[in-house]
């Protein structure tokens, strides 16, 4: 009953914060947002001016102190979405200059260069708004798009190379988009070579970095750490570089968490509260910290106290989160994930100490520092490199984080102010949004305008037709979607016309992949034969796919390398495409999150809880993996729940 009324008070909240916002700051004693709007409504333009300095909560100023003192960077609390338009007017551009570039397309269609866009993807190729959003969906061609998108601007609007950035989810993402760059701007006579192409095409934590090197001084990264790495090795995406630690990244949270179990009493009585010890004996000098597992409410594995309070406190600065700020008896949530978090924030102030004196730093961090020295008053050096992110193209926009918005809100309201007309081009699709559990959300995709506004609204382009899988396919994969709550409400249409010998989701229920293996290695191998018999086979006939790593080692045990298939947890699977796909199912029902929940409200950005954006993101991560399929998609689960249950239906 008491979770019960909790949900019912967190969604009334919710509720009346969105249709009352004045009177819920009033409330809270927060300052009124400047020109804010209801979600949807047309804000009237109005000139790009300097945003005034919000005062600071004396609480957030408090907890930043405590920080300092330390050694971790004096970080502010994490500014509201932006008031302030950002962008103005849109590209001048001229009838000659849409002209040649489509007799140019048209010549490297002819070439074999490239394929012919379609309508919908001329709009996008051809957009004159400075703000534009673009839903991209599975199959859409967005690459070849986007690729065409960069030589518009950079061969007939002639904007300067030094201006522009294309930002791409991984580092094998980065190096499609370059190839294909360097094959297309070939054709047009711009060359491009290798390093030119590394400073065009870039990920998130790679374009950090630029800067982090010399505003930072920083040329180590904590998630980077191991004994393969360098340096200078170009960052892949945060989100997958940190998600497993290895033994270096792990002995360091360990020596923190030793250096605070012995200096701090506090923390000790937490740590033997949590795992239910008896209480330390303070009349005599700590010893060894204790490091049995430890089970966390929404966590599905026990783990190290070490390792959960890196995973916790770098999800809530994925949020926008000052971790030392975090007023604990504020959250709703249990004593027992309370006393966690207080010696989560204890600890944290430890591992930051820790790495000020290993000369390490963390992706979290140098994205919060960068963001309150642009929010202050930025020195011209750093301005001056602000330079390439003039003009911005990111991908997989939906999967982006607080964090990073904010950061970029920072980056272009500097360069509006410089008077230098900063334009974003955001491309994604929030029902591919497969990234919650390290915090990102689609929610700042679907609101867009109130993350980046202009003087006018953003200009909304759809990509709405699958080159890739046939109409049944299509249309299981939004089936599926129907129970998502949180979306952008769209349809799609398949390119492909309906395949006799295709068809669309089959679920096969009651597996068990311990007793059936050998069944479902079987049924691997006809498929594979069935797929080198199509007409045109894909270059990958199987894809088996998991959302966990364990049924896949079992199979590549057993498999071996076999040609044309591809096993991979369907987060790896994003982006590519087979004739069949497979999907495991582990059936396991989502795990509610007090801390997580208590942490989405705390950082102010979300209309859902964390549990309600898990459940949709479960959905979506189905839709994902039904949609690697170009022919056939069989989904193997114990019991159908979930997207199982719906398809099975």
């Amino acid at each position: 009953m008491t979770s019960i009324l909790a949900r019912y008070r967190q969604q009334l909240r919710n509720a009346l914060g969105d249709w009352f916002p004045r009177t819920t700051l009033f409330l809270k004693g927060e300052p009124p947002i400047k020109g804010d709007t209801k979600p949807g409504s047309r804000k009237k333009a109005e000139p790009a001016q300097a945003p005034k300095r919000q005062a600071e909560p004396k609480a957030a100023s408090k907890g930043a102190k405590r920080e300092q003192s330390t050694g971790q960077p004096t970080l502010v609390a994490p500014a509201a979405p932006s008031p302030t338009a950002l962008y103005g007017s849109a590209f001048t551009v001229k009838r000659s200059q849409e002209q040649r570039m489509k007799m140019r397309v048209e010549q490297a269609v002819t070439q074999g260069i490239i394929q012919p866009p379609s309508p919908e993807q001329w709009k996008m190729i051809l957009a004159r708004a400075p703000a534009t959003r673009i839903f991209a969906g599975a199959g859409s061609g967005k690459t070849t798009t986007l690729v065409l998108r960069v030589v518009f601007m950079l061969c007939h609007l002639e904007i300067p190379r030094e201006q522009l950035t294309v930002i791409s989810f991984t580092k094998a993402s980065c190096e499609e988009l370059r190839a294909q760059l360097k094959r297309v701007l070939a054709f047009w006579e711009v060359p491009l070579n290798e390093e030119a192409a590394r400073e065009l095409v870039r990920t998130f934590h790679s374009a950090l970095a630029q800067l982090a090197r010399s505003e930072l001084r920083a040329t180590q990264w904590f998630e980077q750490l191991s004994t393969q790495s360098k340096g200078e090795d170009e960052p892949d995406n945060g989100m997958l570089a940190g998600a497993t630690l290895n033994e270096g990244q792990r002995q360091l949270l360990i020596q923190a968490y030793e250096n605070c179990y012995r200096e701090d009493a506090g923390f000790r009585r937490r740590v033997h509260l949590l795992l239910e010890l008896a209480a330390p004996n303070e009349e005599e000098p700590p010893g060894a910290p204790p490091l049995q597992p430890f089970v966390l409410n929404g966590e599905r594995q026990p783990q190290p106290l070490p390792d959960l309070f890196y995973g916790q406190a770098s999800f809530a600065e994925t949020l926008g989160l000052r971790v030392g700020s975090i007023k604990s008896n504020q959250l709703e949530c249990s004593t027992r994930d309370r006393i966690f978090l207080e010696a989560m924030q204890q600890f944290w102030r430890h591992f930051g100490k820790l790495l000020k004196e290993q000369r390490l730093i963390t992706f979290n961090t140098a994205f919060a520092v960068l963001t309150d020295r642009l929010d202050k008053k930025p020195s011209r050096a750093l301005i001056a490199r602000l330079q390439p992110f003039t003009h911005l193209l990111i991908d997989e926009f939906q999967d982006i984080s607080p964090q990073i918005a904010l950061w970029l809100q920072q980056v272009q309201r500097r360069l509006a102010e410089e008077k230098v007309a900063p334009s974003l081009m955001a491309i994604g699709d929030d029902w591919q949004s497969i990234y919650g559990w390290r915090g990102s959300s689609p929610e700042l995709f679907i609101h867009f305008d109130r993350w980046f506004p202009g003087q006018t609204p953003s200009q909304t382009l759809m990509l709405g037709t699958n080159y890739r899988s046939s109409p049944d396919i299509v249309a299981d994969g939004e089936r599926i979607l129907t129970q998502v709550r949180h979306k952008q409400p769209k349809k799609t249409k398949a390119f492909r016309v309906a395949d006799a010998q295709g068809h669309g989701v089959r679920v096969v229920p009651q597996f068990d992949i311990a007793r059936q293996l050998a069944s479902l290695l079987g049924e691997i191998e006809a498929q594979r034969t069935y797929a080198a018999e199509r007409e045109r086979p894909e270059r990958c006939a199987v894809m088996v796919m998991s959302r966990l790593n364990a049924p896949l080692k079992a199979i590549n045990e057993q498999l071996g390398r076999q040609p044309g298939v591809r096993t991979c947890t369907i987060h790896r699977a994003k982006g590519l495409q087979a004739e069949v796909a497979i999907v495991l199912d582990d059936g396991q029902p989502q795990q509610p999150h007090p801390l997580r929940n208590a942490l989405y409200a705390a950082s102010g950005h979300f209309q859902q809880s964390y549990d309600a954006a898990m459940a949709d993101e479960a959905l979506r991560l189905s839709y994902v993996a039904v949609t690697r399929g170009v022919s056939r998609v069989l989904w193997y689960t114990r019991q159908p729940r979930g997207a199982a249950a719906i398809l099975a239906g």
